[in-house]
């Protein structure tokens, strides 16, 4: 048995010793002058080949070249020259941008592949709140490489932070699965490199008229100095970034009309399985097609019929090493757009809508859907989304048909960061003889924005299933304040023990949560290896309904963030649970009982700008009566901006009075572009526990966003002897995109 005295000591002192200058260090950037542009408009627009500095439509149109960075010198210029340029004809918005660099030799391009990660490349991005309501946004980015990087913005970029790599789904704040048609070009320069944008109008929402007011804000990164700068300068503090659109820059004097969108995507799908168990193959050619249509400038009716996300990026494997529910996120190009409109309650925890429960059943199968419709949008500051979706039986559950209806409403108050709004969620089983077989979800939600640093939010909800008449209800109301370098946060949430959202999310049931949390960074602007130190403490606890304590979790940390990009994260974790039942991890039972433990946490971050990194979050301490030690290890290899992999091994190792168990999840994922619109992509996995050997493959070829052929392998094998699972299944399928309005 691992001593831990000794270590809690030391961590404990560590951490509260650091809080010593909370109030030494103050680092303040105004707000109420935040810089403009003006509306240029064209008749024609540049030709978009990379080229800005030899373009004459660009020479006679000023430029902006003020950057101020937030790391590693906050407050100072950045230390390379940008010139911007943004004009717009009737049809497109155009962003010219010349980044200049000493030492273009040294630019950095770790990855070509639509939406992935720029904050470790030379990269250039801008934001646009088109309806200038302070909260969400379209933002766009590219590398010297040209490749494309976009994403629809919501709550100014606050969800599920859990799902935030490439191609992961979310509910709420940054849905990088929002693709739309639109052009970047690049041309490397003696002197640096330069990029030019086309973005459709008809790609993006606004309010036509005259003399409109966007948000706007640009960021560039300079990796060889993990260098980070923004065209409306950000407050210092780990939370601040891009999607902060409440302090981002005005573009004034817009006066544009929309110019109406009409898309037709089919698709043709063929799918051959075969499995090795039985010896049999099959075959599937199917079809289908959605439709996008534009009624106003604001609302977008999008319409699908025989819905197939073939394509789509597989999960990761999860061991449950606990008794609560696994999340597993979205990543449905139909169900992504637009999700944060739909997004009610606390992501991740409390969710009254998730997507994911249509057409995918409680087991993992996949339930057909036949066809469905969303309207979202905004009219004037208030966001409308309406969803309705139909599933087909599942005879081999068995499963009935289902209707799913979404209506979603919310009003954003003008010039602040308030909204109060509604949701209703249901689901209705239909067929013969099917009585009382369905459920609903009511809701009102809000956010109080006090100025810009500080927020009050909340939910309140209620849903009716046939036989639950009792506690039916929850709710949550949080404080936050993020402003000068400090966070904090308190809140409470209570999940009544009859709230059933069929259609949304619990992580678990029955409950009253408070939490809080104390947040401090403190930088080191004179120091030439150290930037920046992130001492906190977080709590939450969960309480039941007759006064026990079911959980509580006491996190006390402290992030050491270096100028070379290396970050080490020493914490630890005071823990409390209340087990009632019996359950099992794989075989290994824990008891009912309770458990008081501590353990230690240490994250390790290399820089990952290097061709090779590494990270790893590990915990030593005690778990349920014995102790574990886990390790969620990944390696980076990255020799260019073709060629990307990555290894993980996820490993639990627990040694408990009744029994030892080692769980291990262990993968490859890795990808090649040919170019940023071809590419190939893989994950390897295998799981210990349930002997689960997995391959996904897929293969890309992009015409434009949503639209192109892919080829995907899928091999999945296991070993149990009673139920085994092996089959080997390909699918091809082609989806066109036809413009109807040009």
């Amino acid at each position: 048995m691992i001593k831990f005295n000794s270590l809690l000591h030391f961590l404990i002192n560590f951490s509260f010793f650091i809080f010593y200058s909370f109030i030494s260090f103050s680092q303040v950037i105004g707000t109420n002058d935040r810089p403009s542009l003006d509306f240029i408009e064209l008749n024609s627009g540049p030709l978009i080949d990379g080229d800005v500095i030899n373009d004459t439509v660009w020479q006679n149109i000023p430029f902006v070249d003020q950057m101020i960075q937030t790391k590693p010198s906050f407050g100072l210029n950045s230390s390379e020259r940008t010139e911007i340029k943004v004009a717009f004809t009737s049809s497109f918005m155009y962003i010219g941008v010349v980044c200049y660099d000493s030492n273009p030799e040294k630019l950095l391009v770790s990855d070509s592949r639509r939406d992935a990660d720029l904050g470790d490349d030379d990269s250039f991005l801008f934001i646009i709140d088109t309806y200038n309501d302070q909260q969400n946004g379209f933002l766009f980015g590219t590398n010297s490489a040209g490749m494309q990087y976009d994403a629809q913005i919501d709550n100014e970029g606050e969800g599920n932070r859990s799902a935030s790599r490439q191609q992961s789904g979310v509910i709420g704040g940054t849905n990088l699965n929002w693709d739309v048609s639109w052009v970047v070009n690049t041309k490397i320069l003696e002197n640096g490199w330069s990029a030019e944008f086309a973005i459709p109008l008809k790609s993006i929402r606004f309010s036509s008229g005259i003399n409109k007011t966007w948000g706007i804000n640009f960021q560039r990164n300079i990796s060889k100095n993990n260098e980070v700068s923004y065209w409306a300068p950000l407050p210092a503090g780990y939370n601040f970034n891009i999607k902060r659109v409440s302090l981002a820059g005005k573009l004034n004097g817009i006066s544009l009309r929309s110019p109406g969108n009409l898309k037709l995507l089919p698709y043709l799908l063929t799918k051959g399985t075969y499995n090795v168990v039985d010896e049999k193959h099959s075959s599937k050619l199917d079809y289908g097609v959605d439709l996008k249509y534009s009624i106003n400038s604001g609302l977008t009716l999008d319409l699908t019929y025989n819905t197939d996300f073939a394509q789509a990026e597989v999960d990761k494997q999860q061991v449950n090493i606990d008794r609560f529910n696994l999340f597993y996120p979205e990543k449905r190009a139909f169900f992504l757009e637009n999700a944060g409109q739909f997004s009610v309650g606390s992501p991740g925890e409390v969710d009254l809508f998730f997507s994911r429960r249509i057409g995918i059943s409680e087991n993992g199968s996949i339930v057909p859907i036949i066809g469905g419709g969303r309207l979202s949008g905004k009219v004037g500051n208030t966001n409308i989304g309406v969803l309705t979706m139909l599933t087909d039986n599942l005879n081999e559950i068995p499963l009935n048909k289902n209707v799913f209806n979404v209506a979603r409403i919310n009003h954003n108050f003008e010039s602040s960061r308030s909204s109060l709004g509604g949701i209703y969620v249901s689901r209705d089983g239909i067929g013969q003889g099917i009585q009382n077989d369905y459920n609903r979800v009511f809701a009102l939600d809000g956010v109080w924005g006090i100025g810009k640093k500080a927020k009050v939010s909340g939910f309140l909800s209620k849903s009716f299933t046939p036989g639950i008449e009792e506690r039916d209800y929850a709710y949550k109301i949080a404080a936050n304040y993020d402003w000068n370098l400090w966070r904090l946060l308190a809140s409470i949430t209570t999940i009544g023990e009859g709230f059933n959202p069929e259609v949304g999310y619990l992580e678990r049931n029955s409950f009253k949560k408070p939490q809080f949390m104390i947040w401090k960074t403190i930088r080191f602007d004179d120091s030439k290896k150290l930037l920046e130190v992130r001492p906190h403490i977080y709590s939450r606890t969960y309480w039941d309904f007759t006064g026990n304590l079911v959980s509580s979790w006491l996190h006390i940390d402290n992030h050491w963030e270096w100028r070379s990009g290396l970050e080490i994260h020493t914490g630890i974790n005071l823990t409390k649970e209340l087990v009632f039942e019996n359950f099992n991890i794989s075989d290994l039972t824990i008891n009912s009982s309770k458990y008081n433990h501590a353990e230690a946490q240490l994250v390790f971050i290399t820089n990952p700008n290097k061709k090779i990194s590494i990270s790893n979050r590990s915990f030593i301490g005690g778990y349920f009566g014995g102790y574990r030690v886990s390790n969620n290890f990944t390696l980076n290899i990255r020799p260019g901006d073709k060629f990307n992999s990555s290894i993980f091994v996820n490993s639990n190792n627990f040694r408990l009075d009744n029994g030892n168990l080692d769980a291990v999840i262990s993968g490859l994922d890795i990808s090649f572009s040919f170019t940023p619109k071809m590419f190939i992509q893989s994950l390897i996995q295998y799981n210990n526990i349930t002997n689960l050997f997995s391959l996904n493959a897929r293969f890309g070829l992009i015409r434009e966003a949503n639209s192109g052929l892919y080829v995907v392998l899928n091999i999945l094998k296991d070993d149990d002897i009673i139920d085994s699972t092996n089959y080997q299944q390909i699918t091809i399928k082609y989806t066109h995109t036809f413009d109807l309005i040009r």
